[in-house]
């Protein structure tokens, strides 16, 4: 187990340790003005790549996502990063390993090794994608483009940053139950959207209408408490509806399509918040 100095400064990790369908790594610089370090802890319950809670590297912090496998992997890396590093370099980057870890079933593995597998899938499956088929398994398949794994030290600082962070798998309200007064909550929910085909998966189920009506009352209620929240949404009906109880940003937005560097598109995007707009 990597044994840290005591007192060492959690320093912001730019490369996100995941890659992440639907990630909002492009909008960090302007998603990091809503936050300073001020606020009493960083509270994010669509955790997924977790791409701003590395980039601001706050002290206190409550992760949680409902997926109970990347959880899994951010204990797994907090515990010993290097032993992590070193596993999955030596694992082929080749079609036949990436089939071989894939049909490995997660439940009969250690938590170690499962988490190992999700990171080597993720880092060689088409797009960062993350998805099961009805009976649970993963069915993403091997990606021509390969992601760059972080380095040793990446990896160390990665765990590092989770060191003191509170990990909660399951839905969003129960990590949204830790919320208390002076709190900084970032919530980046899988898109309700019918109109158009985007990444919405919640678990085993689509994020749904009814799933935003909890959100927003989860919105409420933490305005109440006295905490500031950020919510990033793609443009919709229900970001819209949102959007007309507190301040907003709407902005364009540049995105790959299927993942190919060649294939862009334009959309807009929703910042919805309930703190001064940062100057």
């Amino acid at each position: 187990m990597l044994l840290r100095a005591e007192g060492r400064e959690k320093r912001p990790v730019r490369r996100a340790f995941l890659r992440w369908a639907g990630s909002k790594k492009k909008l960090i610089p302007r998603l990091e003005q809503f936050w300073n370090q001020n606020y009493s802890r960083y509270v994010e319950p669509f955790a997924g790549s977790a791409c701003l809670f590395f980039a601001v590297a706050p002290t206190k912090a409550v992760l949680g996502d409902n997926n109970r496998e990347l959880i899994n992997v951010y204990r797994v890396l907090r515990k010993d990063p290097e032993r992590m590093h070193r596993r999955l370099i030596g694992i082929p980057r080749e079609r036949d390993s990436y089939y071989r870890w894939r049909a490995k079933d997660p439940k009969a593995l250690d938590a170690e090794t499962r988490a190992l597998r999700f990171v080597y899938l993720n880092h060689n499956c088409f797009n960062g994608i993350y998805r099961t088929n009805v009976d649970g398994n993963f069915n993403v398949p091997f990606g021509s483009k390969l992601a760059t794994y972080l380095s040793r030290q990446e990896f160390v600082g990665c765990s590092d940053a989770l060191s003191s962070v509170k990990l909660v798998a399951g839905d969003f309200e129960d990590t949204l139950a830790n919320v208390t007064k002076g709190d900084f909550v970032y919530l980046d929910p899988p898109y309700a959207v019918t109109s158009r085909r985007v990444f919405r998966e919640y678990g085993k189920k689509p994020f749904a209408t009814d799933d935003v009506e909890r959100l927003s009352a989860e919105l409420q209620r933490i305005h109440k408490l006295g905490a500031h929240f950020v919510v990033s949404y793609a443009d919709c009906k229900e970001a819209r509806v949102l959007a007309a109880n507190w301040n907003s940003q709407k902005f364009l937005v540049q995105r790959h399509i299927a993942g190919f560097s060649d294939h862009r598109t334009r959309s807009f995007e929703w910042i919805i918040y309930n703190m001064p707009t940062p100057h």
